[in-house]
C-alpha cells in the first residue's frame, strides 16, 4: 500500500509541511492532528495537498517528523460533520462565461452546482472562506484572466475543482455564479465560521434572499465616548495616534484553519520587553505604535510605562503643559494624573511598544486582544478621543517592575542584527518549503547581493527589491512552469511572486499562499525584520536549522538541486 505521507519539507525551523497523496488523506491528518495534537503542537492548517503543522519549539519540530510518519490514516478519527444549506441566488456576473466553459446551459450549471452535495475540505486566505470539493466534475472551471479588484461578500463562485463562498469583500480571480447573505463569519457564535473543515454544504436556488440581521463586526471599534469599565485602574487617553498605532500581544494561535492568523505584535521580543519591566505577564496587551507620532494622557490615578523597540525622542509633558521632562527607553518610568507621554520620530527602527502596568484591558477576541490587519479581527486602529481601559495589578505583588534593560535593537553588525549606519541587516533563512522551484543561480542570487525594503511593506509582509546600484543584482528565477496549489506559510516566510522580487511575511501573512517560498527567517531574526524601515538594506545568509551556524555554498547548493525536499 503506498504510504499517505510522501513527503516531509521544513518550513522554518518550527514547523513542518506534510505533503499527502489525496485530498482524502490531507483530512483525515488534519482531523487526527487537531483530535490528538503532537507534543508542543501549536496549530495545525489543511491545505489542497498538504498540511502545516506549527510547533513551539524546534525540538518538537524535529521529533514530531518522524511521529507522523508512522501514523496509521486509514483508522484516523472522521472529523465531526454537519449539513449547512445556503440558499442561494444564481445570478452571478460570470455564470454565463462557466456555462459557455463547461458545454452545458446556465440552467445546467445550476442544476450541477445544487445537485451534489459538496464538502468543507479546507480554510482559505480570510477567516470564513472555505474550500469546498466534492462537487459534480463538470464545473471544473479556470480561474478568470483578470481578477477583479473587489469581489462582493456573499459571492458564491467556482475555480478549478473548488466551490466557495466570499465572507466579506476582497479581491479574487474565481468565477462568480450566485450569491447569499449566510453570514459565513460571526464572532458571536460559539464557533464563528458558518462552514468548517469535514461539513457537508447544500446550495438551495431562491429566486430572493430574505434580509437577516448583520453579523457583529469582527473589528472592535473602541470608541471615544465608550465608558471605561468600573474595575479599571484608569485610563490612556489617545490625543494623537500618528501615523499607526495598534493593541497587539502575543497573538492568537490555533485558528490558522479557519483563515485567522496568528498575528500578534510584529517585534514580540520588544513587546515581551515592555511588559517585563512595568511588570506584566508577557502576554499583557501593549501599544504598537510605528513611526513615533503618539500622544496619550493618563486619567484616573497614576501608572508605569515602558517603551521598547524603536529607538526615538520620548518626553513627559505636565498637566498644564509648561514643563516636560525626557522619557527614558527600556526602562520602568512613572506617567502621573493628567501627564502626557509623546513620542518623536524613530531614528532606529519603525515599531515602538509601550507597556503600561496592568496592561490594556479592551475586550479579547478569539482569546487575544491583537488587532488583525490581514482579517479585520480585533480592535480598530487607535485615534484621537479614544480611552483605552487600564488593567489591574495583582495585589499579590507577582509581577515587580523591572530594572532598565539594554535595547532590543542592539547596535553592531552581523547575525540577527539590524545594523548600523548604511550596514545591512542580516537575516539569518533556512531553505524550504519549495526550494526546489529554485535552482542554484536562484540561492546566490538570494544571498550574494543586498537588498532593499521598500515604502509598501507592512504589517503583513516586507516587499524587497533588488539593489539599483548594483548591476549584477536581479530577481529571482524558478526553475518549473505552473501553479502551486495553496498551502500554509509561516512568519518568516519568503514568498516568491512572479516578478522574482521576495516578500517576507510578517505577523499579519495570510494563512495559505500560492506562491513557492523559497526560504524563511529564523524565528529570532523576524523580530528584526519587524524593524526595517522604508529602503534599509537587507542580506540574508543560510544557516543550519538546528546550530544556526552558517552553510558553506556548496551545501547551499546541494539544497537546491531540483527534486531536493
Amino acid at each position: 500500500m503506498t504510504p499517505p505521507v510522501t513527503g516531509i519539507r521544513p518550513a522554518g525551523t518550527r514547523a513542518l509541511l506534510v505533503e499527502l497523496g489525496s485530498l482524502a488523506e490531507v483530512t483525515a491528518l488534519h482531523a487526527q492532528l487537531k483530535a490528538h495534537p503532537l507534543p508542543g503542537q501549536v496549530d495545525v492548517l489543511a491545505a489542497a495537498a498538504t498540511v502545516l503543522v506549527r510547533f513551539a519549539g524546534r525540538r518538537e519540530t524535529v521529533t514530531a517528523a518522524g511521529l507522523i510518519e508512522a501514523l496509521d490514516l486509514r483508522h484516523a478519527d472522521a472529523p465531526d460533520t454537519r449539513t449547512v444549506t445556503i440558499e442561494t441566488v444564481y445570478d452571478g456576473g460570470d455564470l454565463a462565461e462557466v456555462a459557455r466553459l463547461t458545454g452545458l446551459s446556465e440552467e445546467a450549471v445550476v442544476n450541477a452546482h445544487i445537485g451534489t452535495p459538496w464538502l468543507g475540505a479546507f480554510g482559505g486566505f480570510a477567516p470564513g472562506f472555505t474550500y469546498l470539493t466534492g462537487g459534480n466534475p463538470a464545473l471544473n472551471v479556470p480561474r478568470r484572466n483578470s481578477p477583479r479588484t473587489a469581489v462582493p461578500a456573499g459571492s458564491v463562485a467556482l475555480a478549478g475543482e473548488y466551490s466557495a463562498i466570499y465572507p466579506r469583500e476582497s479581491p479574487g480571480g474565481w468565477q462568480l455564479i450566485g450569491r447569499t447573505n449566510a453570514p459565513l463569519w460571526d464572532l458571536a457564535r460559539e464557533d464563528p465560521a458558518l462552514i468548517r473543515p469535514g461539513d457537508q454544504v447544500l446550495f438551495r436556488p431562491v429566486r430572493e434572499l430574505v434580509t437577516t440581521t448583520t453579523a457583529p463586526a469582527a473589528r472592535a471599534e473602541i470608541r471615544p465616548e465608550a465608558a471605561v469599565p468600573e474595575n479599571a485602574s484608569g485610563f490612556l487617553e489617545i490625543r494623537s495616534a500618528g501615523l499607526q498605532s495598534l493593541i497587539q500581544d502575543l497573538g492568537r494561535p490555533g485558528y490558522a484553519d479557519l483563515g485567522v492568523s496568528a498575528a500578534g505584535a510584529a517585534d514580540p521580543r520588544s513587546a515581551r520587553q515592555a511588559n517585563r519591566l512595568v511588570g506584566n505577564p508577557a502576554g499583557a496587551a501593549v501599544i504598537e505604535n510605528l513611526f513615533g507620532g503618539l500622544e496619550l494622557t493618563l486619567r484616573g490615578g497614576d501608572t508605569v510605562l515602558a517603551l521598547s523597540g524603536a529607538e526615538l525622542p520620548a518626553a513627559v509633558v505636565s498637566p498644564n503643559g509648561d514643563r516636560d521632562r525626557p522619557a527614558p527607553l527600556n526602562a520602568p518610568f512613572p506617567l502621573l494624573e493628567g501627564e502626557t507621554l509623546t513620542l518623536g520620530t524613530p531614528y532606529r527602527g519603525v515599531r515602538s511598544y509601550l507597556g503600561v502596568r496592568g496592561g490594556i484591558s479592551v475586550e479579547p477576541v478569539l482569546g487575544s486582544r491583537s488587532s488583525d490587519s490581514m482579517s479585520g479581527i480585533g480592535p480598530a486602529p487607535l485615534k484621537s478621543g479614544v480611552r483605552l481601559p487600564l488593567g489591574t495589578v495583582p495585589a499579590s505583588g507577582a509581577f515587580p517592575v523591572g530594572a532598565p534593560e539594554p535595547t532590543s535593537l542592539p547596535e553592531g553588525t552581523g547575525p540577527g542584527l539590524l545594523g548600523s549606519g548604511n550596514a545591512p541587516a542580516e537575516l539569518r533563512i533556512t531553505a524550504g518549503p519549495r526550494q526546489d522551484w529554485f535552482g542554484p543561480d536562484a540561492a546566490a542570487a538570494l544571498t550574494a547581493h543586498t537588498w532593499h525594503t521598500t515604502n509598501e511593506s507592512n504589517r503583513i509582509g516586507v516587499r524587497l527589491e533588488t539593489d539599483p546600484e548594483d548591476p549584477e543584482a536581479h530577481p529571482l528565477e524558478r526553475i518549473r512552469d505552473g501553479e502551486l496549489p495553496s498551502e500554509g506559510v509561516v512568519a518568516g516566510s519568503l514568498q516568491v511572486p512572479p516578478s522574482g522580487l521576495p516578500v517576507l511575511f510578517l505577523a499579519d501573512h495570510p494563512v495559505t499562499g500560492g506562491y513557492p517560498v523559497i526560504a524563511a527567517v529564523v524565528p529570532q531574526d523576524v523580530p528584526v525584520a519587524a524593524q526595517l524601515p522604508p529602503g534599509h538594506p537587507v542580506r540574508f545568509v543560510f544557516v543550519n536549522a538546528d546550530t544556526l551556524a552558517p552553510l558553506s555554498p556548496s551545501a547551499v547548493s546541494g539544497l537546491f538541486t531540483e527534486g531536493t525536499p
